[in-house]
């Protein structure tokens, strides 16, 4: 299913050990829990990337989750931007984990 608001979402992007611990599965099941659409995977350079799509207080609390990660993890920095008309055109629920570009 497509995001019924195309263009009406945020992107992401978390740096820190994000990448082993299990980080795109848990983005993936709070963004479930909150209702949200979108995506997310890792990036070669370390990095984890998402686009989250939904009602703002969801996506808020989506946004507080990743802060801090899942255990094993340890978040650095937390980017944020507006999603991109494309990127949240193909922001999908559930929340698609892809593959690394």
């Amino acid at each position: 299913m497509l995001a019924d608001e195309p263009g009406d979402g945020i992107h992401v992007l978390v740096s820190g050990r994000v990448q082993g611990v299990g980080f795109r599965y848990f983005v993936r099941q709070r963004a479930e829990a909150a209702r949200l659409a979108g995506w997310v995977r890792n990036l070669r350079d370390g990095r984890v990337e998402a686009v989250l799509v939904g009602a703002p207080d969801a996506v808020q609390s989506v946004l507080d989750a990743i802060n801090h990660g899942p255990g094993g993890a340890h978040v650095d920095e937390v980017i944020t931007r507006p999603a991109l008309p494309e990127e949240s055109r193909v922001a999908r629920t559930p929340l698609e984990v892809r593959r690394t570009p």
